[in-house]
């Protein structure tokens, strides 16, 4: 399939493919798919996730902690990133094109951050960085060469923060666009903390934003439990110039709260929540993801990280994954590149929704807006910030993707929307819409 390339859209906000459509980026976590899976499983997996509407996939090139691939090759011999190894990118090469036949983009991440910056688990082991200024370039370029004409999504950073290690970074992106020519996207993946607001460690803003470079920002809200990055979203939609941002890692499935194994785990509620939150406060798209499946986790395999115990075939069946796809199925449902955030437009909610978060986001010219309720408590909408004459309501269903009329009111006062039913795991949103503009359930 041809993909094409992605640009940003004039406004600054959203992604947009080649010809000018939007792109809702709808991302799946996987970061050791070239260290743990040959090309049969490869095949499964990615089948998978074409057929789920995920339309990027995240992995890792560079990662010494899970190497060598399943055909005993290592990315670069010796670990010199000067002197790749052909046999492993032969496979890098398979993988990224059959993301692209099957209409996805292959989210490159060069690298975790520890090859650059030395510093393991947020800096209290230190080892020796393989990438520095001296070599930054020549990997970078390597890539940009290689790939530069193909469907992908540059990612550096890795999981870290810099570390005093700007400039190294900086010099691997002057590599890959010295090799694809400028072509492609490029962010930078920042840390999570496990905080559940704002934390500045947690944006690539924090020490990127103005860099010409990056295209767009991503940050990591991280692995807990009510993790609010609608803060975090609404602090990056914020900045000026404005810049697409996404919620590169939020909770995953079956993950334990703060990777902690023997917490309570995350279900598919949970990574609905942190779905609807970020995408409501203005986010470009978001990404899935599951800790079963980023580690590619089988029974009689290595030991599992954060205690997976689901065997990751099984877990690409999990609710949560299913149900992604209805998010982007609500936003491409409707005109969203000049949408905004706006949370004005709930005027009062139930007492008890102190215990969730209502929130909404429309049409700049108010044709259509979106009101999610956490935990279906009722609300008030203040129905003069829509278009037109009449206003159709319907309640969609973040579960099934399904779609029900309540009925066409006036579009002035107010007026309170009471959700099908109420309680944990029982989220739903509201869709208004100008009745003039003929828009179709979505």
């Amino acid at each position: 399939m041809e993909l094409g390339t992605l640009k940003v859209s004039e406004n600054g906000r959203y992604l947009l493919q080649g010809d000018g459509s939007p792109f809702f980026y709808l991302g799946d976590t996987a970061w050791r798919l070239l260290y743990k899976l040959d090309r049969a499983e490869t095949d499964h997996y990615l089948e998978d996730r074409a057929a789920k509407g995920f339309n990027v996939i995240q992995m890792v090139v560079l990662d010494t902690r899970f190497g060598p691939n399943q055909d005993g090759e290592h990315a670069f011999h010796d670990h010199d990133v000067t002197w790749p190894n052909e046999k492993f990118f032969a496979h890098l090469d398979y993988v990224v094109e059959r993301c692209a036949e099957l209409g996805m983009w292959t989210g490159m991440f060069l690298n975790w951050g520890y090859v650059v910056t030395g510093m393991v688990m947020d800096g209290w082991e230190e080892v020796e960085p393989l990438v520095n200024l001296d070599n930054a370039h020549a990997f970078g370029k390597f890539l940009g060469e290689r790939y530069g004409e193909k469907p992908v999504i540059w990612v550096v950073g890795g999981d870290d923060v810099p570390w005093g290690k700007e400039a190294v970074f900086a010099e691997q992106v002057r590599g890959i666009k010295d090799g694809d020519g400028g072509r492609g996207l490029v962010t930078y993946h920042p840390r999570g903390s496990g905080e559940r607001g704002f934390d500045p460690t947690n944006h690539s803003s924090t020490w990127f934003h103005d860099e010409d470079w990056l295209d767009f920002n991503m940050l990591q809200s991280g692995h807990a439990f009510g993790s609010r990055n609608y803060e975090m979203i609404a602090h990056d939609w914020n900045l000026t110039p404005p810049k697409p941002v996404l919620d590169a890692e939020p909770s995953y499935e079956n993950m334990p709260h703060n990777l902690n194994d023997g917490q309570h785990r995350m279900d598919d509620s949970d990574v609905r929540l942190g779905a609807y939150w970020a995408l409501f406060a203005g986010a470009c798209g978001h990404v899935y993801g599951c800790n079963d499946i980023f580690q590619f986790w089988a029974p009689g395999g290595e030991q599992p990280t954060f205690g997976a115990r689901i065997p990751w075939r099984t877990a690409l069946q999990f609710s949560g994954t299913f149900q992604m796809r209805f998010a982007k199925q609500l936003f491409e449902s409707r005109p969203f590149v000049d949408r905004i955030p706006d949370d004005s437009l709930v005027t009062a909610v139930d007492p008890e929704e102190r215990k969730g978060h209502v929130c909404a986001t429309r049409a700049a010219d108010g044709g259509w807006a979106f009101v999610y309720s956490t935990r279906g408590f009722s609300f008030t909408v203040d129905m003069e910030k829509l278009s037109g004459e009449a206003v159709r309501a319907a309640w969609f269903d973040p579960r099934s993707g399904t779609s029900e009329a309540i009925g066409e009111f006036a579009a002035e006062g107010e007026r309170e929307f009471v959700p099908p039913r109420i309680g944990h795991g029982y989220d739903w949103v509201l869709v208004l819409d100008d009745v003039a503009r003929g828009f179709a359930l979505p």
